[in-house]
């Protein structure tokens, strides 16, 4: 694949919106680093950016959008969301809110997590492009996972060429931390500490954060060993079902469903949380799923990440 260098032109943002719409992935500059965009609704194109970063896990990804109205269309906005998106928003802030019923987004996005995190970022560039694109964006930096962040149109064709369809190139971003992210679907929480100050939010609700170490803190997501769980047990490495099993196949181990026939990884990737549900609910109560070995190789890793969070112990 060859990736394209598009500039930040009329004409450009069109053609990145394109190449969105059908389900490629642009490297957008924002006020921060390169952000690797791709639709947020779109299973394969999510699979597809953590394929390109060779991202280890599925971890929640922020989406991206042009305003608040956008925003309100995926997630639901508490008074107390609306209060800071009115202070700080466009801008490095993240909120964590519930997701709304019907929103339509990857549940790769979402970690299979009924709460979405999502960002109106300052740049003019992106927001243009997101506002031509008309969709939802999911954009991690524009890196291989464990790699400098982008700030440049080249750190990203050094990093990723050859792997996504386009770079816009909106020149050297202006370098700052990351966003703060907050949990605003319980008492608002600071996840993660960034360029907006907790100070400044605390102004804004009146009232103090809940912050990292306090006995209340809740778990950022991910950090539960068996997170994301389905409700029937979880066997891996199965080569066929046992009795009352649901076997979920990949390549030439055939199941009652798929990953993947063809042993594709990223196909695989984008089916993953929907075959998880599907799985469950054809195990019923009390069941059992069994999933077929998944290589330890590139999105595999990610795969094999999930799937041996859903078959740990429970609590």
């Amino acid at each position: 694949m060859e990736t394209r260098l598009i500039a930040a032109t009329s004409e450009g943002i069109a053609e990145a919106a394109g190449v969105l719409r059908a389900g490629g992935l642009v490297a957008m500059p924002t006020e921060t680093v390169y952000g690797l965009a791709g639709d947020a609704r779109d299973d394969h194109a999510v699979a597809r950016i953590y394929a390109a970063k060779n991202r280890p896990s599925f971890n929640p990804l922020i989406v991206h959008l042009p305003d608040l109205d956008a925003v309100g269309r995926y997630a639901v906005l508490t008074p107390e969301a609306r209060a800071l998106a009115a202070a700080f928003w466009p801008g490095p802030l993240t909120m964590v809110l519930p997701l709304r019923e019907g929103a339509g987004l990857s549940p790769l996005v979402t970690a299979g997590l009924p709460t979405v995190a999502v960002r109106v970022p300052a740049h003019p560039l992106a927001r243009e492009l997101l506002r031509v694109a008309g969709l939802p964006v999911a954009a991690p930096s524009a890196n291989p996972s464990g790699r400098v962040s982008p700030t440049r149109a080249a750190h990203v064709m050094a990093g990723l060429a050859g792997r996504i369809e386009a770079v816009l190139d909106g020149g050297a971003c202006a370098v700052g931390v990351e966003s703060t992210i907050l949990g605003l679907d319980g008492p608002p929480a600071l996840l993660r500490p960034g360029g907006v100050t907790v100070e400044a939010v605390e102004a804004v609700l009146g009232h103090p954060l809940v912050l990292p170490g306090d006995p209340a803190q809740p778990k950022a997501p991910g950090q539960l060993a068996s997170h994301y769980a389905p409700e029937a047990r979880v066997r891996l490495n199965a080569t066929r079902a046992r009795p009352g099993e649901v076997l979920v196949g990949f390549g030439a181990v055939a199941g009652d469903l798929s990953l993947s026939e063809s042993g594709d990884l990223v196909e695989a990737a984008a089916r993953l949380f929907h075959l998880l549900r599907e799985a469950d609910a054809l195990a019923g109560p009390g069941g059992a799923i069994a999933f077929a070995p998944v290589p330890e190789t590139g999105l595999g890793r990610a795969i094999n990440d999930r799937l041996r969070r859903a078959a740990a112990p429970r609590p």
